[in-house]
C-alpha cells in the first residue's frame, strides 16, 4: 500500500511543478511498475495499453459524439434551441434564464460536452440577458451550471470513458442519465426561481410569444429531434450499439449542417482539427490513467482499503455518502475528469463489493463532474466563461456558481437516497 500512497503523492507534486496531469500519471504510472516489477514488464505493460486503446473499436465512440456536437454548433441549432425555450417560457419572471437552462438540456442531448455547452450558450444567450439587465453573476451562473447538463443528458463522453474503465453497459448509462438529467434542470430552474423572486430587478421577464410564433419556434428545432430520436432511440430500443449511434448522429449532423449551408470548407477543416484535437486530449488522459491504474493494481492498495472500510463498520449507503463527498471536496481543487481517472481504480472495486449497481455508481460520478465544472476555484466551466466574457469578472462568475452548486449537491443527495431515479429505464432496455 506504501507504493501507491507515493505514487499519489508524486502525482500531485508533478501536478504542483506544472507537469500536464496526464503526462504525471503515465510517468509515475511506468516508474511505479518499472521500480516493483521490472522495467521491462513496466514498458511493455505501457505499450500494450497504448496499442489497445487506440485500436479499441468501442472508443470510436467518444471522437463520433464530440464530431456530432462540434456539426450541430456549426448547424446553428443552439439558438434555434434557445429562441424555441424562450418563445415559450421567456414571459415568466427570470425567463431568460430558464430558456437557458432548457436550451443547454437539448444541446446537452445532441453535444455531449459541459465545456461546449457553457461555451456555446454565452455566444447564444448571454447578448439577450445583457440587453433585459440581467446581473453578470446570474447570467454566467446560469450558463456555467445549465453548460454541465450536456455531460448527464446522453450521449456524455464522461458515461463513455466511465463504462470503458469499468466495463459497464453504455446504453445503460446513457438510459439512466436521462431522468437524473431532467432532475437536475429542474433543480436549477428552481433555483432561479428563488433568486429572481428575492431580486426580480436583475431577472425582469421578456415579452410573451404567442402561440403562431411559438409553433413556428418549434419547427425551427425538428432536426435536433431527429438526431436524438435516431440516436438514443435505436440504442435504448437495441437496434444499434452505442458506437453504431455515434456514427449515425456524426453523419447526420454532418448532412444537417450541410442541407443547411452552414458548411464551408473552412468550416469543416476547423470542426475536423477541433475534434481531433479535443479526441487527442481524452485518449492521452485514457492512456496515462491506465497505466497508473495498472501500478495501483499491482499494489495492494485496493484490497487494503476494501478490508479498512469494511472493518469500520458504517451501512454500505453511508460510505457511498462518504466517497461523494471526498469527490466534492477534490472536485474544488482538481480538474474533474482526471480526478475520476484518478480514484476509479480504487473507489470502484469497493462499490461493487458492497452490492452496488454500477450504471448508479456512474450516474453518481457524473453528477460530481457537474458539481466539480462549477465549483471554485478550478471549475471549468467558470474560466471558459471567463474567456469568452472578458468583460465580466472572475469574481462575479464565482459568486453566481454557488447557488447552483448547492442545488446540484442537493441533487446529488436525491440520487443517492432514490436509486430507482437512475435504474428504472436502464431496467426496461433489452
Amino acid at each position: 500500500m506504501t507504493e501507491a500512497i507515493l505514487g499519489f503523492a508524486c502525482i500531485f507534486g508533478l501536478a504542483l511543478l506544472r507537469v500536464p496531469l496526464a503526462f504525471a500519471m503515465g510517468i509515475v504510472g511506468i516508474t511505479g511498475i518499472g521500480l516493483t516489477r521490472g522495467w521491462q514488464p513496466a514498458i511493455a505493460s505501457a505499450a500494450q495499453v497504448v496499442y489497445e486503446t487506440g485500436f479499441a473499436y468501442t472508443l470510436s465512440v467518444i471522437p463520433l459524439f464530440i464530431l456530432m456536437g462540434n456539426f450541430v454548433a456549426r448547424a446553428g441549432l443552439a439558438h434555434e434551441l434557445f429562441q424555441a425555450a424562450y418563445a415559450f417560457i421567456g414571459h415568466l419572471r427570470g425567463g431568460l434564464a430558464h430558456a437557458t437552462v432548457a436550451a443547454c438540456a437539448g444541446f446537452g442531448a445532441i453535444c455531449g460536452s459541459s465545456i461546449a455547452t457553457a461555451a456555446t450558450m454565452s455566444k447564444v444567450a448571454y447578448p439577450s440577458m445583457k440587453r433585459l439587465g440581467y446581473s453578470d453573476s446570474l447570467s454566467t451562473g446560469v450558463m456555467a451550471a445549465g453548460g454541465t447538463l450536456g455531460i448527464m443528458i446522453p450521449p456524455s463522453t464522461i458515461m463513455v470513458i466511465y463504462g470503458i474503465v469499468t466495463e459497464t453497459n453504455i446504453g445503460k448509462l446513457f438510459a439512466a442519465g436521462v431522468i437524473p438529467g431532467l432532475i437536475s434542470a429542474a433543480m436549477l430552474m428552481l433555483t432561479i426561481w428563488i433568486i429572481t423572486g428575492r431580486d426580480p430587478e436583475h431577472a425582469p421577464p421578456g415579452e410573451r410569444t404567442s402561440w403562431p410564433d411559438r409553433w413556428r419556434a418549434l419547427r425551427g428545432i425538428w432536426g435536433v429531434a431527429l438526431l436524438v430520436v435516431v440516436v438514443l432511440g435505436g440504442i435504448y430500443g437495441g437496434i444499434f450499439t452505442a458506437t453504431e449511434g455515434a456514427g449515425f448522429g456524426a453523419a447526420g449532423a454532418f448532412l444537417f449542417a450541410l442541407a443547411r449551408r452552414r458548411l464551408t470548407w473552412a468550416i469543416l477543416f476547423q470542426v475536423l482539427v477541433e475534434s481531433a484535437r479535443t479526441t487527442a486530449m481524452l485518449f492521452t488522459l485514457l492512456i496515462a490513467a491506465t497505466i497508473f491504474a495498472n501500478f495501483v493494481n499491482f499494489t495492494s492498495m485496493p484490497g487494503d482499503l476494501k478490508e479498512w472500510i469494511t472493518h469500520l463498520g458504517l451501512s454500505p449507503i453511508m460510505i457511498i455518502a462518504a466517497m461523494m463527498a471526498i469527490y466534492v471536496l477534490l472536485g474544488t481543487v482538481m480538474e474533474e475528469l482526471t480526478m475520476v481517472l484518478l480514484t476509479i481504480p480504487l473507489f470502484f472495486p469497493i462499490v461493487t463489493a458492497l452490492g452496488f449497481d454500477p450504471v448508479w455508481f456512474g450516474v453518481l460520478i457524473v453528477m460530481i463532474v457537474q458539481i466539480g465544472l462549477i465549483s471554485p476555484p478550478v471549475g471549468m466551466n467558470l474560466f471558459v466563461l471567463n474567456s469568452l466574457l472578458p468583460n465580466v469578472g472572475l469574481g462575479s462568475i464565482f459568486r453566481g456558481c454557488w447557488p447552483f452548486v448547492l442545488s446540484m449537491v442537493i441533487t446529488l443527495g436525491m440520487l443517492i437516497a432514490f436509486p430507482g431515479l437512475s435504474l428504472w429505464l436502464p431496467s426496461l432496455m433489452q
